[in-house]
C-alpha cells in the first residue's frame, strides 16, 4: 500500500487493489486489519515514516560538512525522483495533503509521523553542532522546502524545483551556527 498511496494517493487506492499487489485473498486483509483502508493507511505511515527518516542520517551522515550534506540530500531527491518517472517521493506528504480536512484520523497519524520527523531530525543535527531552537527551524525549513519542491518537481516533470530548494537550504543552513558536533 506504501507504494500504491505514494504514487496514487490515499483516494484512488482501494482495499482491493492493495489485496491484489499484497498476493492475499482480500478476507485476509480485512482480518489483519478490520479498520479496512484507514487502518491500512494508519500502519504505512507509520511504517513508512519511520524508514524514510532513516534517509536524513544516512545521505548527511557521509558530509562532514552539512551545508554540503544538506545540497547532496536535494540533489539525491532530484535524481530519485527523475529516476521513478516523477512518482510522488513521499507517501506521507502525498497523503497529507490529500486527506487532512476529509479524514482527521489519517491527519492525526500524519501529524504524528512528521511531529517524529521533526524531533528525530533535530535531535540528528543538534548532534552535528546546530543548536537546538536552530536544528529545529532548519527541519521545518527543510521538509517543507521538500515537500513543496517534490510537487513542483512532479507537476513540471522537471528536477528543477528540488535542485533549486536545495541551493536555497544549502544556502540557509550555510547562516546557522554550528558549534562542535557531539558525535564521535
Amino acid at each position: 500500500m506504501a507504494e500504491l498511496l505514494r504514487v496514487q494517493g490515499y483516494g484512488a487506492t482501494g482495499v482491493k487493489q492493495v489485496a491484489a499487489a499484497a498476493q492475499a485473498p482480500i478476507g485476509s486483509i480485512y482480518h489483519h486489519f478490520p479498520g479496512g483502508k484507514r487502518e491500512i493507511a494508519a500502519a504505512v505511515l507509520r511504517t513508512t515514516g519511520a524508514a524514510y527518516i532513516q534517509l536524513v542520517p544516512l545521505l548527511l551522515d557521509p558530509y562532514d560538512d552539512l551545508v554540503a550534506g544538506v545540497g547532496a540530500f536535494f540533489e539525491a531527491a532530484a535524481d530519485d525522483m527523475e529516476n521513478t518517472g516523477w512518482a510522488n517521493m513521499c507517501p506521507v506528504g502525498t497523503v497529507t495533503g490529500e486527506v487532512a480536512d476529509s479524514e482527521p484520523g489519517i491527519r492525526a497519524v500524519a501529524a504524528e509521523v512528521i511531529g517524529s520527523w521533526v524531533d528525530d531530525a533535530s535531535a540528528y543535527l543538534v548532534g552535528r553542532g546546530v543548536a537546538d531552537p536552530d536544528a529545529r527551524a532548519v527541519v521545518f525549513a527543510m521538509l517543507g522546502s521538500l515537500e513543496g519542491a517534490f510537487i513542483l518537481s512532479r507537476g513540471l516533470r522537471s528536477s528543477e524545483p528540488l535542485r533549486a530548494a536545495g541551493r536555497a537550504m544549502a544556502a540557509y543552513v550555510a547562516t546557522v551556527p554550528q558549534g562542535a558536533p557531539a558525535r564521535s
